[in-house]
């Protein structure tokens, strides 16, 4: 049976509901408030924004599906030729209370043209306020598992990928202990149409077991007011990666979409401080000498 957009994008839909089931299960308090919205030029979405948990603070879960012309900045950015285009995606940024609990970002999203130019993409990282080893192996080992189901070069590729796209170039430091990324995937000889479509769903799947992992384990930890100070910096450096180096914030607001969603991943409450610059063998000094590309988490 042939993978249709309009199958895709109902796929995706159903890994929407999933997640937002399970966070709701785990937080146990807050329950995600859904806004639809439809965009002029074609197309439109569901935003679900979860507040004021017993463990979130602020997360959003959006799904989108847009369609139209392709806007002149898109054509020209991304070498298209003129033509038609469909996006739909499912994407997820959760702000935890306890700065134990790391940040989360997911994205999974499906685009094509009507000329017949299409291609999958999305990733999963990992930004803790606190980098702790054996989260960060937990991490990686269970996104490892989701590529080796389907191709043996993915994880390392992908890795690699998301070293280098989660990195805040200005500040010289990744954006946490990264995670997979992957962009313009299309079928080959080693994995077919449909195959793709199963590792990305499989990647949106994965999510509410990796971030419910987290939350149960980390979410009764003790933390005092230094920590949520350093919570509030480390949510500053989120803000300026998605402000300016995120191609999917672009990408929305270059399409015209519906600016309160794509910015629904901004932190409730972040802070800058002026060259601020931890103490010599602090629990923050260790988090930044741990935001770097090339690590090896799996086998730390």
């Amino acid at each position: 049976m042939q993978i249709t957009k309009e199958r895709i994008a109902e796929d995706f839909k159903k890994i929407q509901d999933h997640i937002c089931s399970e966070l709701e299960k785990e937080d146990g308090l807050a329950v995600f408030k859904e806004d639809p919205w439809t965009r002029p030029e074609g197309g439109g979405g569901r935003t679900r924004i979860i507040q004021k948990g017993r463990v979130i603070e602020k997360g959003g879960v959006a799904f989108s599906a847009v369609e139209g012309p392709t806007p002149a900045k898109i054509l020209q950015k991304l070498q298209l030729d003129n033509a038609d285009f469909f996006a739909t995606g499912v994407s997820i940024v959760i702000h935890p209370i306890n700065p134990m609990v790391p940040i989360i970002h997911m994205n999974i999203r499906y685009f094509e043209m009507s000329n017949g130019t299409y291609w999958f993409g999305g990733g999963i990282d990992l930004t803790p306020h606190y980098v702790n080893v054996e989260d960060a192996k937990y991490f990686h080992q269970q996104l490892k598992a989701v590529c080796d189901d389907y191709h043996p070069a993915y994880y390392d590729k992908f890795k690699t990928w998301a070293d280098d796209y989660f990195y805040i170039k200005h500040r010289q430091e990744t954006r946490g202990i990264g995670g997979i990324f992957f962009d313009r995937l299309v079928a080959d000889d080693s994995i077919s149409f449909a195959q793709l479509f199963e590792f990305v769903k499989a990647v949106g799947e994965a999510f509410p077991k990796i971030y419910r992992h987290f939350m149960a384990k980390n979410s009764s930890l003790p933390y005092n007011v230094d920590h949520q100070k350093w919570q509030a910096l480390r949510r500053g450096r989120y803000v300026e990666f998605n402000l300016v180096w995120d191609a999917g914030t672009k990408f929305g607001l270059d399409t015209n979409g519906r600016t309160e969603s794509i910015l629904m991943s901004m932190p409730p409450l972040a802070q800058w401080e002026y060259n601020h610059t931890p103490g010599p063998g602090s629990e923050e000094a260790l988090t930044l000498e741990h935001l770097k590309k090339e690590i090896d988490w799996i086998n730390y």
